[in-house]
């Protein structure tokens, strides 16, 4: 491994000054007809504004050079390595935005008649049948826009089962290992929740389980690997100890990249499934959206799936709204098409053996990450990681450096940070996840900013705790940032 360049010390860059604090009055980018000229009357009065005190007057150049760097700010795949534990950050291949990008796609109307959207329908019924293949499930649904909204879809499917069988239920039972928006997913959905705690494996144990059931329980919200990076391997046991007393089994799909092509939740006893195809097949993913979290169920509970489904009658694609059991609408048309299209052609240019070798890749870059930095950074957990590893920050914290330190002085090497202090069982969590697309040289330069960050933190902590030294801002005082957030610039008094 090289040694990380020197110029990923305490080094600060000259920042260009605040847009606001240059320019001149009456500097324009833009050429406005005179007063004589006849076309000026012609510009519609809705498209001017009235002048505005302090708003900066540039030329076209330094409009263009201020735009350029603020988009050299942002930080993208494109341009480096995401590490975040959890959210399965991989690269968005751009054939899968040319495909979306196909006019057939991009320029349908959702209102049209299905018969001008029988292409469309075809992908949308074929997708459904390659995700219930890789899942083991039997039936899908693409209706839900992200896996949250997937998950509240899941638990409602579950709430109308009972409800048909006369009895509701009024808990889940969600281990301390599962993903945050699981609670959240049941109080929305009418349930209470019953939270037990991993044994010191960081699993789940079936005593556990076996001990929390009763005639109360609606499901068991489980994630598998889970958010410690790992699998579950009394899945069968489990959900056969749920299914003895009525129960259902919903198994959070967010880490569906450390299995596809190699196990299917299916066949573990799992009767509901969501999908974050924005995390796992590859579209788009941060910022709020776009997304698509897919739920897949076991034949039971076909019935309730949300509507409009897709059919196929003969050689011809429709949409059927008549389903008396459905959960109804969970939005509108038929689900976040574009994201939908890219993911069906992830798949389909990977095709079986390629999505297999694709979770085989995310688990061995994972491990390769946990062993070179085992000695520098406490393991959480002393076993094979799947896709992610998780390490904390107690050999450092010995120096008076924390896991935000470590976070905050990873920007000055040029990486985004991995995801801090989640899951919550682990104190100063450092959870990472390479996924398969990064090469071993990226890796490696990760592995060798985090060793030298490890030296820092017991030569120089100071270095370390008050990074970042060379990103355009500062450290913040991230408690006043939440709470008092600037969120547009006022003019001095001097102007």
């Amino acid at each position: 491994m090289s040694e990380p360049s020197p110029g990923n010390r305490k080094v600060r860059t000259a920042a260009p000054r605040l847009i606001f604090e240059s320019g001149s009055p009456g500097r324009s980018g833009f050429c406005w007809p005179s007063a004589e000229d006849p076309a000026r009357d012609a510009i519609p009065k809705a498209l001017l504004r009235d002048e505005i005190a302090g708003f900066p007057e540039q030329g076209e150049l330094e409009v263009l050079r201020h735009f350029t760097r603020l988009s050299q700010r942002n930080f993208a795949i494109e341009s480096q390595f995401y590490p975040l534990g959890s959210c399965t950050m991989k690269y968005n291949p751009k054939i899968n935005e040319l495909v979306a990008r196909f006019p057939g796609f991009a320029e349908i109307h959702p209102l049209a008649p299905a018969d001008l959207l029988q292409g469309a329908l075809e992908l949308l019924y074929e997708l459904e049948r390659l995700l219930v293949e890789v899942s083991g499930m039997e039936h899908v649904s693409l209706q839900p826009s992200a896996g949250a909204q997937g998950e509240l879809t899941g638990l409602m499917l579950i709430r109308a089962y009972l409800t048909e069988q006369g009895d509701p239920r009024k808990k889940i039972i969600v281990p301390d290992t599962a993903h945050g928006t699981n609670p959240a997913s049941s109080t929305l959905c009418g349930y209470d929740v019953i939270q037990i705690a991993s044994n010191a494996q960081g699993v789940i144990d079936v005593a556990a389980v076996e001990k929390a059931m009763d005639s109360d329980v609606a499901a068991l919200m489980v994630t598998n690997p889970n958010t410690l990076g790992l699998f579950e391997k009394n899945i069968e046991m489990i959900s056969e100890a749920v299914h003895a007393k009525g129960g259902l089994v919903y198994l959070d799909g967010a880490n569906l990249n450390a299995l596809m092509g190699v196990a299917k939740p299916g066949h573990m006893g799992v009767d509901v499934l969501h999908m974050n195809l924005h995390k796992t097949f590859s579209t788009p993913h941060g910022g709020g959206g776009p997304g698509a979290g897919p739920v897949a169920v076991k034949e039971r509970l076909r019935d309730y799936l949300p509507v409009p489904r897709i059919v196929k009658q003969g050689q011809r694609f429709e949409l059927i709204e008549d389903c008396p059991k459905s959960v109804g609408r969970v939005r509108s048309f038929f689900g976040n098409f574009g994201i939908l299209v890219r993911a069906y052609t992830y798949m389909i240019s990977l095709g079986g053996d390629g999505l297999e070798e694709a979770s085989r890749m995310a688990l061995l870059n994972a491990n390769y990450i946990r062993r070179k930095l085992e000695k520098s950074y406490q393991i959480a957990y002393d076993e094979p990681c799947m896709h992610e590893c998780i390490f904390t920050d107690r050999i450092q914290h010995k120096f008076g450096v924390s896991t935000l330190d470590i976070a905050k002085r990873l920007l000055d090497y040029g990486f985004h940070p991995p995801t801090i202090y989640f899951p919550l069982v682990v104190s100063g969590a450092l959870m990472i996840e390479p996924t398969e697309t990064e090469t071993p040289e990226t890796l490696d330069s990760f592995i060798d900013a985090m060793l030298a960050i490890a030296r820092e933190a017991k030569e120089e902590p100071d270095l370390v705790k008050t990074a970042p030294h060379s990103t355009p801002v500062s450290r913040l005082d991230e408690a006043r940032a939440a709470r008092k957030p600037i969120l547009r610039w006022e003019p001095s008094a001097s102007g």
